[in-house]
């Protein structure tokens, strides 16, 4: 199996993908069209990305029958375009987790004792303590979070340790879930704006949360609180953001940004770092050293498993819903051509097989196969097949519930 590495990648996720036998072209700075022709010259079987971007070009330009995304996110990826191509999209959830909630805590403080202007003022050899000798403190703030999956949940112990009590709003987030946890459950994102004294923002980038945080959002927020996001720039209406930070002292700590550059070093013009009440990291929530050995352990779990069994773990563009109408349950002997004179009937009316299984019982001597079918196949056929082939025990047509 041939898998190209089109970006950073752990020495011990190569050396792990070469030890299960894989061959391995290792090309950190492809992109865009060099990425392109990559593809088209080395005929890769899986391709591997962190922030790289895959389009569709990339996706026609080889035999790809795999991308794994090593990082949690894959907003980078045409994952639509894969879908029609058949190619299957797996990423690394939950491997960057601590390591993000580190950061999203490490801008919190240094906003509230603004680390970032004490050490430029030293370097530019001033002493300041009048200046820098003010500060909020953590303890028993209301911490916020917008979201609730594993990178959330990696805060509220960190915020407990700092003694902050913490709410939280998410889809998915019931009472019972919330007492588990030791926080409040919160209705509406506008409740966590309105009672926290720091929000931090950790939903994934779908078309419901684009500009989830938005103007209603920031103008609910407190004066002088504390804004954090180290999800997706486009989950913050930006603009909203700058007139918060400029009309009620809002003060952000982001890692993430609504437009960021596609390669790893380049020119960064957006004008909200120069907000004086902004501090920006550079897109580097999952990389520590602990997540990325975690990520590139995952990945090569990912590729073996794809290359031994043809099952990807973590996938995540199969469809949660088909056309299927039906489900043909057939018990059969386990013999040649039996499932092949089931799927020529069922092509000769014009079905379609939507998922299929063939499950084989102890000693290989019967079977049952489960076929989903996009409509009913006729009594006919149905009758047809069981009178004509006596490898078949059993033929049982089904009505899913849609």
């Amino acid at each position: 199996m041939k898998v190209l590495i089109a970006d950073k990648f752990e020495q011990s996720g190569r050396d792990g993908l070469q030890a299960i036998g894989c061959e391995i072209s290792f090309q950190p700075d492809l992109k865009d069209e060099a990425l392109v022709a990559a593809i088209g010259r080395e005929q890769p079987d899986v391709l591997v990305v962190r922030g790289t971007k895959v389009t569709e070009a990339m996706l026609a330009a080889g035999p790809l029958k795999l991308i794994v995304r090593a990082g949690a996110g894959y907003n980078t990826i045409d994952v639509a375009a894969a879908s029609r191509r058949g190619i299957y999209v797996s990423n690394c959830p939950g491997k960057n987790s601590i390591a993000v909630a580190e950061l999203a805590f490490a801008l919190i403080l240094a906003l509230d004792r603004r680390v970032a202007d004490n050490v430029i003022a030293l370097r530019a050899g001033e002493w300041n303590k009048k200046e820098f000798s003010k500060a909020r403190g953590l303890f028993g703030r209301v911490l916020g979070l917008v979201g609730l999956g594993g990178i959330a949940q990696e805060m509220i112990p960190r915020a407990r340790a700092f003694g902050m009590p913490v709410i939280a709003w998410s889809r998915s987030l019931t009472e019972e879930k919330a007492a588990v946890l030791g926080i409040e459950r919160r209705e509406t994102p506008l409740e966590i704006a309105r009672e926290a004294d720091m929000v931090s923002v950790h939903v994934a980038l779908k078309p419901d949360t684009r500009t989830l945080i938005g103007a209603a959002f920031f103008k609910a927020m407190k004066d002088g609180a504390y804004f954090i996001n180290t999800s997706r720039g486009e989950v913050v209406d930006q603009s909203a953001l700058v007139e918060a930070i400029q009309a009620k002292g809002i003060r952000a700590g982001l890692d993430v940004f609504a437009i960021e550059p596609s390669s790893a070093v380049a020119e960064f013009t957006d004008p909200i770092a120069n907000e004086a009440s902004v501090y920006g990291t550079h897109h580097i929530g999952a990389s520590t050293d602990q997540a990325q050995e975690a990520i590139a352990a995952e990945t090569v779990r990912i590729i073996q498993s794809f290359k031994e069994t043809g099952q990807v773990p973590n996938v995540v563009n199969l469809a949660q819903r088909t056309p299927a109408t039906h489900r043909l349950v057939v018990r059969h002997r386990d013999r040649p051509g039996v499932l092949a004179q089931v799927l020529d009937a069922i092509k000769a009316e014009r079905i379609n097989v939507q998922e299929m299984e063939n499950i084989v019982f102890e000693g290989a001597e019967a079977a049952v196969a489960r076929i989903n079918l996009d409509k009913a196949p006729s009594t006919e056929i149905l009758d047809r097949l069981r009178a004509g082939n006596e490898d078949i025990i059993q033929l049982d047509l089904l009505t899913l519930q849609q």
